[in-house]
């Protein structure tokens, strides 16, 4: 198959977790998504893996009805091809034990032929990564082969570094893919264009001429049935050490060389490093009401359901311009924008509104960029007020967007790192929130559907949240 020019040889991709509601929520349903929109090679299996003793045809009937309940939905696609490329291989996985899952694979291979790229996909939590990364390695699947990581990669520095040393023993870092799904939105990826190939914005992108950044990912949602890996991990290792910092980066970045992966990925992990760590007293945490009555959380837990921070970028372009993140659960509302707070004009004829040029992605669904700009009032007299100007990405000439975990499971299948984070960002973005784990502060109550805890307010002050204020 050749899939945007690149040729991509037979895959043999192995899942990991196979039965776990990441795999369910995510990774099959975008896999199916590949079948459907024929991104897939001409050749091609995926291997479920589990401890269970499941036969192929039971995991068929697994993948069918979790397509049922999350879509596509399996009679909208090539199902009854789709279903005779799945396998599984049960009996779990470890240095010790590898189960079934060597059989499975050697008659995946002998069926497809000796040029086939393995893939396999950790859709499993954290604390398994080291054991399955030295399996691999093990019983020798780890050669030529692409391993892709599911945030977060790490919970906590030292376990990074742990983690980062344990996959090196194995792979090369060309083979290792870290996934981070907000990198591969469309209106993530929209950034870089809107900005370096546009004049209007890119002599305007910096410190002069922008006023704050706000990174803003509310969710009305619960914790749903996460509740154990959720009260181990909080929002600050949820999503602030993982997507916020990330989608920062896209923001701040200096014009790479090229948009090519390492350029790109160059460009990204180097602003990190101007990123100063985050000061406690300029982080807000929260937790809401009834948090504690949810059925597996400890009466007595301290998690974290809310993160806001302001953060300051260490370079030339961004001195002085704060950067706003916030995110949590059960707030008022569920989106994901950065918005690009302007200054005011110094030198206008007139009194301008406030925060009246404001460049917005929303990062949801498909994507859209929203301007709002000062515009004169229609009518007799000179009144100044603001309108907004849309732009939906899902409708511009020609769109035919990918949902993020189908594009980036894409780019893993042509091998494409450009959407991958590397482990210098990340050893950057852990040293970021360093001095918020050794100095955590206490996480303040705040009412289900509101925007947060009061004090979060504060950070965006003499200025406000745009959202929610």
């Amino acid at each position: 198959m050749t899939a945007n020019s690149v040729p991509v040889p037979p895959i043999v991709f192995v899942l990991f977790g196979a039965t776990g509601d990441l795999a369910k929520r995510m990774v099959i349903p975008a896999f199916f998504t590949l079948a459907q929109q024929k991104l897939l090679p001409d050749n091609y299996l995926l291997i479920g893996n589990g401890r269970g003793d499941v036969s192929h045809d039971e995991f068929r009937k697994h993948v069918h009805d979790t397509l049922r309940a999350f879509g596509p939905h399996p009679d909208a696609g090539p199902w009854d091809d789709f279903s005779s490329r799945l396998r599984f291989a049960g009996g779990g996985f470890s240095s010790d034990d590898p189960g079934a899952l060597l059989d499975v694979v050697a008659d995946a291979r002998a069926e497809l032929g000796e040029d086939t790229q393995l893939v396999h996909y950790l859709a499993v939590p954290p604390v398994a990564f080291i054991g399955l990364t030295a399996a691999l390695g093990k019983h020798r699947l780890a050669a030529d082969s692409r391993v892709v990581y599911e945030k977060p990669f790490g919970t906590s520095p030292e376990n990074f570094r742990e983690l980062d040393k344990a996959v090196h023993e194995v792979l090369d870092e060309s083979q290792v893919y870290r996934i981070d799904h907000f990198l591969g939105k469309e209106a993530t990826q929209d950034l870089h264009v809107l900005r370096f190939a546009n004049s209007l914005f890119s002599t305007s992108w910096d410190a002069e001429h922008i006023k704050s950044v706000q990174i803003d990912a509310p969710e009305t949602l619960d914790i749903d049935d996460r509740a154990g890996f959720y009260d181990a991990t909080g929002a600050v290792l949820d999503m602030l050490i993982t997507h916020l910092l990330q989608v920062a980066a896209e923001v701040a970045m200096e014009p790479p060389a090229s948009m090519g992966a390492d350029d790109l990925q160059s460009a990204r992990e180097e602003v990190i490093g101007c990123f100063r760590p985050l000061d406690p007293t300029e982080v807000v945490l929260g937790q809401y009401d009834g948090y504690r009555d949810v059925p597996g959380i400890a009466p007595d837990s301290t998690t974290d359901t809310f993160v806001a921070a302001r953060m300051w970028v260490d370079n030339d372009r961004w001195r002085g311009v704060p950067f706003l993140m916030r995110t949590g659960k059960r707030m008022a509302g569920s989106t994901q924008r950065v918005s690009i707070v302007l200054r005011e004009p110094t030198d206008a004829p007139f009194d301008v509104p406030q925060d009246g040029g404001v460049l917005t992605l929303s990062l949801a669904g498909n994507g859209e960029v929203l301007l709002s700009m000062v515009v004169k009032e229609p009518g007799a007299g000179l009144n100044l007020t603001t309108t907004d100007a849309k732009i939906v990405l899902g409708e511009v000439a020609g769109a035919d967007a990918l949902p993020p975990y189908v594009r980036l499971i894409h780019d893993v299948l042509i091998g494409d790192r450009s959407l991958f984070t590397r482990p210098d960002g990340l050893a950057h973005a852990w040293a970021v929130i360093q001095p918020l784990l050794d100095h955590r502060p206490a996480a303040q109550p705040y009412p289900q559907g509101s925007w947060g805890p009061p004090a979060a307010a504060e950070l965006a002050a003499p200025d406000r949240w745009l959202l929610g204020q």
